[in-house]
């Protein structure tokens, strides 16, 4: 982390906005933080001799900086300014790219470079934060509308958030939540629009607000307790737009609750989750069901350096109503704990998934992860009634300050040939 002193004006000009402000001769410290990253994903389902093939290949070169800074009487700015390229790459090693400014891979200007995921001010008042502006949301706070880390760059959303902690070992978070730059591959991040809700029908649009509360209690020894309700106006549109001009409302609720502590036996770790997504009853002339989830998992570390982790999901389905996926409004991960780098779409939704998962450690070398997945799908999964398998083999390590990451991903869908996946992913913070 750097620290350098910068004016207020210096400041607007670098966030790209041409205002006259006045600053206070001693100007303000400005930190500055932020990483690159080199992002390879390659897919072919034609088999594995053809993963590297340039057109089932993506490729981004970002870098990402952030500015932070003590603005005094307890007010804090953050802002995060991106550059996403290529390099070049898709001119004869991919054939797209894994995020995008604009929608595009060409680089003709600066707009189709350059995007802004974070501007917000900060205010403390005692042990109430206030949070304004464009920012990240956490998934252990916000299940449903939630920053994904699995992309070159996070998403963010237009959002407003208040953290209290008054009461002793708990959290309370409320937040509303405007609009999202969403995430996915070939993803244009440089536009936020509406929230998005995943359907067995498509992807409908949450035209109006999103309005979170979170509770957070530590109360019970070894038991962190979540619970986080969510208010959704004006889900409609989207592709396809259902019932075009109807808006109706839904309601979501999520718990989730972990029991862990040193003194437990080889690291014992459990954990129990559940919740529901309720939209109205009627959408025009199609009847919506209510979707419900739940999961639980156990880890363990038998032994040094050898983490075991294994999880189950349930979610329902209603073959004759129009269903909606457990998906975070991005429309593309989702929060159950069988949850992987490749198979959110088979275990969103009418859906029985039993993971297993295993991570060996082997100093200043790397680790070692083998995790899989075993999925049986219901009429109303988002991929149909077709069983799923996905087994990924993942290495991670730091070379020189660099941090590396390989994985080789292989997801059998019935009925359908298999999808080879590779990806490679260095990434520098600094």
């Amino acid at each position: 982390m750097k620290k350098i002193l910068m004016s207020a004006v210096a400041l607007t000009a670098i966030m790209g906005t041409v205002n006259t402000v006045s600053a206070a001769d001693e100007g303000i410290d400005i930190k500055t933080t932020g990483q690159a990253v080199i992002y390879y994903n390659s897919a072919s389902n034609t088999g594995f001799s053809h993963i590297v093939d340039a057109a089932g290949a993506r490729a981004n070169y970002g870098i990402q900086l952030n500015l932070d800074a003590d603005l005094k009487n307890n007010f804090t700015f953050g802002s995060q300014i991106n550059y996403l390229g290529t390099l070049g790459l898709e001119k004869n090693v991919v054939g797209s790219t894994m995020q995008n400014t604009n929608g595009g891979t060409a680089e003709n200007s600066i707009a189709d470079d350059i995007y802004l995921s974070k501007l917000y001010i900060a205010k403390q008042i005692a042990n109430t934060t206030i949070k304004l502006g464009r920012q990240e949301l956490p998934k252990s706070l916000s299940p449903f509308a939630f920053s994904e880390g699995w992309n070159v760059f996070k998403n963010t959303f237009d959002a407003a958030l208040v953290v209290n902690s008054d009461i002793p070992d708990t959290l309370v978070v409320g937040a509303y939540v405007g609009k999202g730059n969403g995430n996915g591959f070939g993803h244009n991040m440089s536009s936020f629009t509406d929230l998005s809700v995943v359907t067995g029908a498509g992807t409908t649009s949450v035209a109006g607000t999103a309005y979170m509360l979170t509770i957070q209690n530590k109360s019970i020894p070894m038991t962190a307790i979540t619970a986080s309700y969510y208010d959704l106006a004006k889900v409609d549109g989207g592709t396809p737009d259902l019932v075009p001009g109807s808006d109706i409302g839904a309601t979501a609720i999520w718990l989730d609750a972990k029991i862990a502590d040193k003194s437990l036996p080889m690291g014992l770790k459990v954990g129990l989750q559940g919740g529901q997504i309720a939209p109205e009853s009627t959408l025009g002339a199609a009847k919506m069901a209510n979707t419900t989830a739940f999961g639980l998992k156990v880890g363990a570390a038998p032994m040094k350096n050898l983490n075991l982790c294994l999880a189950y999901t349930s979610v329902d389905g209603d073959d004759n109503k129009v269903n909606v996926a457990m998906k975070n409004t991005t429309g593309v991960k989702t929060p159950l704990y069988t949850q992987m780098i490749a198979n959110q779409n088979a275990i969103a939704l009418d859906a029985n998934t039993v993971m297993l998962k295993a991570a060996y450690k082997v100093d200043d070398f790397g680790t070692f992860i083998v995790q899989g997945t075993s999925t049986t799908a219901g009429q109303s999964n988002l991929n149909g009634k077709k069983d799923n398998t996905d087994a990924e083999f993942i290495f991670k390590t730091k070379v020189g300050g660099v941090n590396l990451l390989a994985a080789y991903l292989n997801v059998k869908t019935q009925d359908a040939n298999t999808l080879h996946i590779a990806r490679v992913v260095a990434r520098y913070n600094f």
